[in-house]
């Protein structure tokens, strides 16, 4: 029913915004600078915040046209590469006969769309061929889609990376952390030829009990039951999802506000002095911000639930327990896929020794194709967005793709030669 009642409550207020806004307009055409105009600016300051929906279930666009790689600007254009009912493969392609390794940038399937990766899509494109996993908002996917749960997660990562083959290279961002590392285990186990030449892993969940986060024990302090009965709803008729069972987004991104609650009125309190004081740069700048946060998609609850109970209670693939579709994971079958794996030290979503307990996990990858960094002074975000990606950890990511695509293409030499 909670569902029901934020769709409904939703719904009612639509008119309200659509009125705010158009007193925004009118207290706007007085607007002066000065001190008489205080109180027409700050009505219409506070009508036009409250002209802004609380979330939206509208993917934004990437909106990435082009990237300057070597000094060149470069244009760039989307395109599906192939798709499924619950993701499509972007693929960013540059107008260029260079445009670098393959990579496949695994976006977490949570409360937001992929988009929110847009930085990270933008920095890694100057010297990469960058595809991204676009998961879609499971309450726009109708009921005879079927199912779709952790392991079809696993699938979908085998699946897409099939398609690059084996010189392109994976690079996982927080939550997919586990199951790519479990995809990559798979095809490894399985000789599978399309194995990534690398795999970055980005502050993910790999073992949570090895370094303890308030969010991995907040995902083992309650029984299965509770997350059933608290976390799960079903998605109201009026949508092409109708019927599907979820973990709502506008619950997950209520999680987030609360994580942080004086950062975000901060933030809001600023913004209504932006807007009184017309510093439309810094209003627009947090308009663009929160266009993307508060954009939030619905996950299937059957991956929900089984993530929670797999990743953060039985912590199955730090055991050696995991079993995807009656086979077991086994980390240490990797021997081609060279290892990366970032972490931010001040992390609170996930920290340092939950992603690196990776590293002993690959036990069968030698020395110099495993590398490990802890980035000082960064939290979780800084590690794939912001000044601190951009001009610290990209250039190791860079550095690392490059010297396993130069080892990964010499491989292919020598395999061709043996055949011959």
């Amino acid at each position: 029913m909670r569902y029901q009642v934020y769709q409904a409550q939703l719904d009612l207020a639509a008119s309200m915004r659509q009125a705010a806004g158009f007193g925004a307009s009118f207290f706007k055409a007085f607007r002066t600078d000065g001190i008489e105009s205080f109180l027409p600016n700050a009505a219409a300051a506070a009508l036009e915040m409250a002209a802004v929906p609380p979330t939206t279930h509208v993917r934004q666009p990437f909106g990435i046209t082009s990237v300057m790689s070597q000094g060149v600007d470069i244009p760039v254009s989307e395109h599906i590469v192939t798709s499924t009912p619950f993701c499509n493969l972007l693929h960013f392609r540059k107008a260029t006969p260079t445009p670098g390794p393959k990579l496949m940038v695994v976006a977490p399937m949570s409360g937001h769309f992929a988009t929110l990766l847009r930085g990270t899509v933008q920095t890694l494109l100057q010297d990469h061929d960058v595809f991204i996993t676009d998961w879609r908002n499971a309450r726009d996917i109708p009921l005879s889609a079927g199912r779709f749960d952790y392991d079809d997660y696993v699938a979908h990562v085998i699946r897409f990376q099939s398609h690059l083959g084996p010189t392109s290279h994976i690079l996982a961002v927080c939550q997919p952390a586990t199951p790519v590392l479990a995809a990559v285990s798979l095809m490894a186990a399985n000789g599978d030829a399309a194995q990534p030449a690398s795999m970055t892993l980005m502050g993910g969940p790999i073992h949570p009990g090895a370094d303890p986060t308030s969010v991995s024990e907040l995902a083992r302090s309650k029984p299965m039951s509770w997350f059933e009965t608290n976390m799960i709803e079903t998605v109201p008729q009026q949508f092409q999802g109708g019927g599907r069972k979820v973990y709502p987004g506008f619950m997950q991104l209520a999680s987030f506000l609360a994580m942080n609650p004086d950062r975000h009125m901060s933030a809001y309190i600023q913004q209504f002095n932006n807007l009184i004081s017309g510093d439309l740069k810094a209003a627009e700048a947090h308009r663009s911000f929160y266009r993307e946060y508060t954009a939030v998609m619905d996950m299937p609850g059957e991956f929900y639930l089984q993530t929670i109970k797999t990743v953060f209670q039985d912590q199955d693939i730090a055991h050696g327990k995991m079993i995807w579709r009656g086979q077991k994971v086994e980390p240490a079958a990797i021997e081609r896929t060279a290892l990366f794996t970032i972490s931010g030290e001040l992390d609170d979503i996930c920290a340092y020794g939950q992603t690196r307990a990776a590293q002993d996990l690959c036990s069968g990858l030698k020395a110099d194709k495993k590398l490990d960094l802890l980035q000082p002074g960064t939290g979780h975000y800084g590690i794939f967005n912001g000044s601190r990606w951009r001009t610290q950890v990209y250039p190791l990511v860079r550095g690392f793709i490059e010297k396993h695509a130069v080892r990964a293409a010499n491989d292919e030499v020598q395999l061709a030669q043996t055949a011959d």
